[in-house]
């Protein structure tokens, strides 16, 4: 964060400085968990599921913070407090404040926002700051982290941990800026319409990003054309073109490439197509399905060979591509930047070898549809990677938040996964849309052992335990919260692991 007094904070949110002197200065991080807050930090007392913040105010400030920002006095703490006022919960679309009964989470996640905008503000007039801002209903997460990746050859770069990108995870990440902080990577999330210009504002991007309009929360839209109408908020939260702002648009996805009428920034379109500015070709895919293309840009061209796993990582390579072009990188440097660059973010396409040669492929941070497919197309082309036919396991959970859709969707994946000709397949969990799911599959061909439903993850392990052999590939993809990551890290941790690709 940049560097603040209690008395400084206190103005900029409006708040009333309790038990503090106002020349103290904030040196440490903001956080909401007290259990990580350092000395000089600044507590954010929010409620969660089960607990509320200021019951913890006393501890954060026992361990040092500097200041507890919260929505009342919290009597008896020994230290400072920044009462921040009300707010109307009914002028705000939070998404992660479910219980925040009584309206402080919403008191306290404001003053946050605010903060937030503020040290942004003058990061980007004072020290040339440039924030990028990514959204689109997959693939965030793994973009955010090739754009950090790139971004980092060319200055300091803040970028959320995992896919921190509500309205806590937004403003928390960018207050991680400071002055030495040359580029501040944020992705934004949304759940209804208006979420994406909110986190917009708290910390105004240069550049946005939009990868795609898929099904991801589908239930909670009602409608593609409701996702698209909200993932374009993005781009109408940029500068003009006069003034820097760049729109990073998906050409290969109709939804997206249209919105490149709702801004006035420059547009630089991606894609595979020949209208693309920046483009992929000659993509080709080795035995661990890593891409390696051709980037074509405007401003040259250079061969790239990704270490992330999946042909569609091509998409967001080319999108990071087009940041790094829009910050004044060369493409030789963004190519060797992309070459380089790891998964940063767990779960999210981790392939990892046993022992006795058995692949995993984690990805089981998040699902819907479209990273469904992508991870089990990821599978059958492993499986058929030098000329071999390795036999293939994809134990899958539910996707969540699709609504009227779920059943539907759920069946289509069953189909797709045996006209790949995925050997194995393991439902978890007893649900309609796992039953859609195994029964998809079973309809499309697959049937007796080929088709495993169990209820439980312990049910799973017992058959991968007594069945998977050396040379398998098995594919472990849900959504986060069916936390079906245990199968994955159960196998690794059973036949021993290899090395890590």
């Amino acid at each position: 964060m940049i560097a603040l007094t209690l008395g400084e904070i206190a103005g900029i949110v409006g708040g009333r400085l309790v038990g503090g002197d106002p020349s103290t200065a904030v040196t440490g991080s903001v956080e909401f968990d007290s259990r990580r807050v350092q000395p000089g930090g600044l507590f954010l007392a929010l409620p969660g599921e089960r607990v509320d913040g200021h019951d913890f105010v006393t501890a954060a400030l026992d361990a040092g913070a500097a200041a507890a920002l919260v929505a009342r006095e919290v009597d008896g703490a020994t230290g400072a407090q920044i009462v921040v006022p009300p707010v109307d919960r009914r002028e705000t679309n939070a998404m992660a404040l479910a219980a925040d009964t009584d309206g402080s989470g919403a008191a306290v996640l404001a003053a946050l926002g605010t903060l937030a905008r503020a040290g942004v503000d003058k990061l980007v007039d004072e020290h040339g700051l440039t924030v990028v801002g990514v959204t689109g209903s997959s693939g965030k997460t793994s973009t955010k982290d090739l754009i950090g990746a790139v971004l980092s050859a060319a200055g300091t770069v803040v970028a959320p941990p995992g896919s921190f990108n509500n309205e806590i995870g937004h403003p928390w990440t960018a207050l991680r800026a400071d002055e030495s902080t040359d580029f501040l990577v944020l992705e934004l999330s949304a759940r209804a319409p208006g979420n994406i210009t909110e986190l917009a504002a708290v910390a105004p991007p240069r550049i946005g990003v939009v990868l795609n309009v898929g099904t991801a929360h589908l239930g909670e839209f009602g409608s593609r054309d409701v996702i698209a109408a909200t993932k374009g908020e993005l781009v109408e939260a940029l500068p003009s073109a006069a003034d820097g702002g760049v729109a990073v648009l998906n050409d290969d996805d109709d939804r997206v490439a249209a919105m490149a009428g709702r801004t006035s920034a420059e547009v630089v379109r991606v894609g595979l197509g020949g209208t693309a500015d920046v483009r992929a070709e000659k993509i080709s895919l080795d035995d661990e399905v890593r891409p390696s293309f051709r980037l074509v840009t405007p401003e040259g061209e250079a061969e790239v060979a990704l270490r992330v796993h999946g042909e569609h990582q091509v998409g967001n390579a080319l999108a990071a591509a087009a940041v790094g072009l829009a910050c004044g990188m060369d493409v030789e440097q963004i190519a060797v930047a992309l070459g380089a660059a790891e998964a940063a973010s767990a779960r999210r396409m981790d392939v990892r070898v046993t022992a006795d040669g058995v692949t995993v492929i984690n990805d089981s941070y998040n699902a819907n549809p479209d990273s469904m497919r992508a991870a089990l197309k990821s599978l059958a082309v492993m499986a058929r990677a030098g000329g071999g036919q390795r036999r293939t396991w994809a134990v899958l959970g539910e996707m969540a938040e699709l609504g009227d859709d779920s059943v539907i969707e759920h069946d289509l994946v069953g189909r797709y996964l045996v006209r790949l000709d995925v050997s194995q397949l393991v439902v978890v969990g007893h649900g309609r849309p796992q039953r859609a799911l195994f029964q998809g599959a079973v309809q499309e061909g697959s049937w007796g052992s080929e088709a495993e439903h169990v209820g439980q993850v312990a049910e799973a392990l017992a058959i991968l335990d007594e069945r998977v052999e050396p040379g398998d590939i098995v594919l472990v993809k849900a959504s986060a919260a069916v936390g079906l990551w245990s199968v994955a890290e159960h196998l690794l941790a059973a036949r021993g692991e290899e090395n890590q690709q």
